[in-house]
């Protein structure tokens, strides 16, 4: 973005107030229509969130006043607490009461309502009719004007492995009433011109932040309330969509869909994480876009960590990369040394300088994510002699069977490999000869046979022994989460309850 050109919800409805911010089928929300939302959603909140750092958790679907209630919380610096529409009563309910949020804002959920009265604070309904006619008759000021710069600041919390999700506890706001550059969106090229389609839950880290942060550039977003490969295709091709980010998940089925009939010229830059990209599918989804498009970073809630282009990776495939700009990259073993070239241990990443983060209301696992001003999220993997980090799975993914690691990435790699197969999970149940044995779950393509022998027949092809799955299941679809990663955890203990019953 040029330096002299507005930035920033509030730049750029008061320099442009007619530019489309939001496209959502139909309807075609202006920067100006949705700057004085943001500002009728702040006065609604004030009397409930009126310090700055105050918390305000927010149960929506893919929306135009989803968008409206994060800027409108960010008008009086608060801090957004993302929450997924998913979770239960009594999950809601641990997120409110641990982040301290004075308010749950949603569009009408039962559960959302019985969590906010099960942790004593105030609810709105962005759909109720007090506020929808509050919102219609306008309250175009802010109710200050120190924060109508301000970044949108999230207090995530991480789906975690075991326990309890962690927030990630963040600072409150900065006030500035012109939006300072953000170098994420310069380092990626996001401009005024681009159109962003958003194909994730915007409650997720990922999907709103790259949203958040083209709108912030002046672009156009295209909203997609939910994931449809094909409805996505269509997107890119009548919104002339330029960016997205997106998961493996989402190109596996954009693999599977007709493809080839929709023109995906407009595309210049997909962004993926999340979830390991099988190498199969990464070599085919690069030529569904154009040349260069597609790139990779890897990442998690906590901080970035390293970034390939299309063409490196096609160098070193199955590599994330080399660290982001500003970054850098360790592998570090059982005893805390750093290790070298090729060795497998837990990967470490430095943090830009003050944003070392701690997990709310858990000094523990702050302590135990540190190692000197370096931190791990749980992710094993390598660094080859050029540099490149290469992950082999989490720590509590990994399998030990007979005393040998087996990492799961690497097995369902292979197994992805096979025509048969859309995608796969794979897992260590007990098993009383070896400690753990290799179990995975397999997704096929309609039609094809589901014969477990077969499979692990073409598999030894690829795969030295040890690592073959003793015993495979098939199923109709993976359970996953909304940003595309296959819920293992759920899978291990569903099995593991079937072991003991």
């Amino acid at each position: 973005m040029h330096a002299d050109a507005p930035r920033g919800l509030a730049g750029v409805a008061r320099a442009d107030p007619e530019r489309v911010a939001l496209v959502l089928g139909d309807r075609r929300t202006s920067f100006g229509e949705l700057d004085a939302a943001a500002n009728a959603m702040a006065h609604a909140f004030a009397p409930h969130a009126s310090r700055p750092g105050d918390r305000v958790a927010v149960m929506t679907g893919n929306s135009a006043e989803a968008f409206a209630v994060w800027h409108g919380a960010t008008r009086l610096g608060a801090l957004v607490v993302p929450v997924s529409t998913r979770l239960t009563e009594v999950e809601v309910a641990y997120l409110v009461e641990d982040s301290a949020a004075a308010l749950v804002v949603h569009d009408g959920s039962p559960v959302a309502r019985r969590a906010a009265a099960r942790a004593g604070v105030a609810e709105l309904d962005v759909t109720g009719p007090d506020l929808s006619k509050a919102l219609a008759q306008g309250r175009a000021d802010p109710p200050t004007g120190d924060f109508l710069g301000t970044p949108v600041v999230a207090m995530t919390y991480t789906s975690g492995t075991t326990g309890r999700p962690k927030g990630i506890a963040r600072a409150a706001p900065l006030a500035a009433r012109d939006t300072p550059p953000n170098p994420f969106a310069s380092f990626w090229g996001f401009g005024p011109d681009d159109v962003h389609l958003m194909c994730g839950p915007m409650y997720h880290t990922a999907p709103s932040a790259y949203a958040l942060m083209s709108l912030g550039e002046g672009g156009t977003v295209v909203i997609m309330p939910r994931w449809d490969a094909a409805e996505c295709l269509r997107l890119i091709e009548t919104e002339r969509v330029t960016t997205a980010q997106m998961v493996p998940a989402n190109f596996i089925r954009i693999l599977e869909a007709d493809w080839r009939s929709y023109d995906r010229s407009s595309m210049r830059k997909v962004l993926h994480a999340a979830a390991p990209c099988p190498v199969p599918v990464k070599r085919k989804i690069i030529e569904v876009f154009p040349p260069g498009t597609v790139w990779e970073y890897y990442g998690a809630s906590e901080g970035m960590a390293s970034v390939i282009s299309p063409e490196e990776w096609l160098a070193k495939p199955g590599s994330v990369g080399r660290p982001f700009p500003g970054l850098s990259v360790r592998i570090v073993g059982e005893d805390g040394a750093a290790l070298g070239p090729g060795e497998v241990g837990s990967v470490y990443v430095s943090a830009f300088a003050g944003q070392r983060f701690q997990y709310h209301n858990a000094p523990d696992k702050t302590e135990s994510a540190w190692h000197d001003d370096y931190f791990t999220v749980g992710d094993m993997g390598w660094l080859d002699e050029d540099g490149y980090l290469f992950l082999a799975d989490r720590r509590t993914d990994l399998i030990i069977s007979g005393g040998v690691n087996v990492y799961p990435a690497e097995v369902e790699a292979a197994l992805i490999e096979d025509d048969d197969v859309v995608d796969s999970a794979v897992i260590g149940l007990p098993d009383e000869r070896m400690g753990q044995k290799v179990h995975a779950v397999v997704e096929l393509r309609p039609g094809a046979p589901r014969d477990a022998e077969a499979l692990t027949a073409r598999l030894a092809t690829r795969l030295a022994d040890f690592k073959i799955p003793r015993t495979l299941e098939f199923v109709d679809e993976l359970p996953r989460e909304p940003n595309g990663k296959v819920l293992k955890t759920r899978l291990r203990e569903d099995r593991m309850k079937e072991t003991t019953t």
